[in-house]
């Protein structure tokens, strides 16, 4: 008998099958203004061939009147990252689309948890309350 017949892997997500964090991006553009001239050229030109790559994701898009055009993502987590594009070309804005699609929607963490820690000591010394006024009991 042949162990590696019955070894099975278990599931975890991206060793089986993955789930993208990202569940709906919703665009937001106004039809009047010149700052979202390269949101509707995007429209035209890559909405639909992202959609179709991206089936598991909802696309909503919006009217906004009088406002700049925004990328809006909504994750798992409930958790929204806005990005407005004014002024930017298509390319520009997938990028930022692709951007939302692979974020998880959690805030950046600090990566530098440890002090800072000197190895030299200080010219003027440890600074103590008592340094400056006389204390008065």
């Amino acid at each position: 008998m042949n162990k590696a017949k019955f070894l099975v892997s278990k599931p975890k997500n991206g060793v089986g099958g993955f789930v993208f964090q990202c569940r709906k991006i919703e665009f937001n553009y106004c039809e009047r203004s010149g700052s979202s001239r390269g949101m509707i050229e995007y429209f035209k030109t890559k909405l639909i061939p992202f959609a179709k790559r991206n089936p598991q994701i909802e696309i909503i898009v919006t009217p906004r009147p009088s406002k700049h055009p925004l990328v809006r993502g909504t994750y798992l987590n409930e958790m929204q990252k806005d990005i407005c594009v004014k002024n930017l070309d298509p390319k520009e804005i997938d990028k930022y689309v692709q951007l939302i699609r692979d974020n998880t929607g959690y805030k950046a963490k600090s990566r530098f948890k440890k002090p800072v820690i000197s190895t030299t000591p200080s010219v003027r010394g440890i600074w103590s309350p008592f340094n400056t006024r006389p204390h008065i009991i």
